[in-house]
């Protein structure tokens, strides 16, 4: 065997191991890539209405959550007072936010069955604000507005908790009209409650000391049993929360 044949025969291997390094070096690329594909699909989609997911939606929010006390009826118009009025006033750096929460229910009158969507919590409304006196005023003093929740002046702020608990059915309503407008189906069934009443229907109150005053009715919460009658006294019309034990339809 001759020098060059010798060359030739040692420089083979040595070829054929730098042609078959790229190779191996794909095949570990491969490898990685489908493991991290796996990964993701198998990586669980968080529910955006859990406790967790809310509080990262909450995380870096200025100002604190208090509850106001409302008109009950009146909630979502205090809502578009109070929206109205921050900007007015240019209260936007200390009232953030003025939520309602809603749930979808079907009512059953007369026997046949109807989604809506009405108030979780009667009388109440949510907002997030950095308190002080201007800030307390714009909003104690807004039409429809009864005072916050707490003490007087010294409104309490609600808890994390708390807030997770108030703002569940309002991210739960908006994940459910995403879901609509995707053509997806929603998350659970909403509840099914009877009604006997029916918003401007004429009734007759029975309990003390309206007896027999006529009203008209302005909002109906047929899970809490209770109604908002329009009444007139001292020649203005007043809306009055009354149970619907405390009133009888009109003949």
């Amino acid at each position: 065997m001759n020098s060059e044949e010798i060359s030739d025969a040692v420089e083979t291997p040595a070829e054929d191991a730098a042609t078959d390094a790229p190779a191996e070096e794909n095949q570990v690329e491969e490898t990685q890539e489908t493991a991290a594909e796996a990964d993701e699909t198998e990586a669980p989609v968080e529910d955006p209405t859990s406790p967790a997911a809310i509080r990262k939606r909450l995380k870096g929010l200025p100002g604190r959550w208090y509850v106001l006390h409302t008109y009950a009826g009146y909630e979502k118009r205090v809502k578009q007072n109070l929206e109205i009025r921050t900007k007015s006033m240019n209260m936007e750096e200390y009232i953030f936010q003025v939520e309602v929460p809603m749930e979808e229910v079907f009512e059953v009158k007369r026997g046949e069955r109807k989604l809506v969507t009405r108030v979780r919590m009667p009388g109440y409304a949510l907002v997030r604000m950095n308190m002080d006196n201007e800030a307390w005023r714009t909003v104690q003093e807004t039409q429809g507005v009864t005072g916050f929740v707490g003490n007087g002046r010294d409104p309490v702020a609600l808890t994390e908790p708390e807030v997770i608990k108030m703002l569940t059915p309002v991210v739960e309503a908006e994940v459910a009209q995403e879901l609509r407008s995707q053509g997806k189906p929603t998350k659970g069934q909403p509840a099914v409650v009877s009604v006997e009443f029916e918003v401007g229907e004429n009734v007759i109150l029975t309990t003390e000391p309206w007896v027999g005053m006529p009203a008209t009715i302005d909002a109906v919460d047929a899970a809490n049993q209770r109604l908002t009658v329009l009444m007139t006294l001292v020649g203005q019309e007043t809306p009055v929360d009354l149970s619907f034990g405390q009133v009888k339809k009109a003949d």
